[in-house]
């Protein structure tokens, strides 16, 4: 019986062991109406999405009004970012990347009959798996602060390519950076 016991407990303390410390799915949300919620219930989309305005821009936001002409008919909103960047090990949008986010959110408003992909990325460090559920939490954590703005579900599709398409190999932390990312494609 104590063997059994012993051997129940070594394989607890081995699982516990293998665990990550990292909680994907227990980070606050707060939307435009400055409510907090917690993320992990519905489609599991946790992100922590503070202050994300857009309105009209000017004086409501603080932030520039943007023009919601494209160029191309494959491009979004002209003149603005398609790449929002993260740390390392985290899906929580930084707070310079909330005006991109904004400016998105306005262009596809506009344009309702444009549809973005949302392209979740991250470095090559860690497993597969763990990449590609870091590469889609990042993704939702953008689909849900557009949502957030009111950009309706149906204009948007979340995906992950985990550390499957790298912008830079290199082994420091700068080059490293570069791969945490969400792309905005239309």
């Amino acid at each position: 019986m104590k063997k059994q016991m012993g051997s129940v407990l070594l394989v607890c303390v081995l699982l516990a062991g293998c665990a990550s410390g990292v909680k994907l799915d227990e980070v606050p949300v707060e939307d435009r109406a400055a409510t907090s919620t917690r993320a992990g219930t519905g489609s599991g989309s946790g992100a922590a999405v503070q202050g994300v305005g857009a309105g009209q821009g000017g004086a409501q936001t603080g932030m520039p009004t943007v023009s919601v002409e494209s160029k191309a008919p494959g491009q979004g909103p002209v003149g603005v970012a398609h790449v929002v960047f993260f740390d390392y090990d985290s899906f929580v949008i930084r707070p310079e990347a909330r005006p991109v986010i904004a400016s998105h959110a306005q262009f596809l408003q506009a344009n309702k009959q444009r549809k973005a992909s949302l392209e979740g990325h991250t470095d090559d460090r860690g497993g597969r798996e763990y990449n590609l559920a870091l590469g889609q939490k990042r993704a939702d954590a953008v689909r849900q602060a557009l949502s957030l703005l009111g950009v309706p579900e149906s204009q948007l599709e979340a995906v992950s390519f985990g550390k499957e398409k790298l912008l830079s190999e290199g082994g420091s932390d700068m080059e490293q950076a570069k791969n945490r990312r969400v792309e905005i494609r239309y």
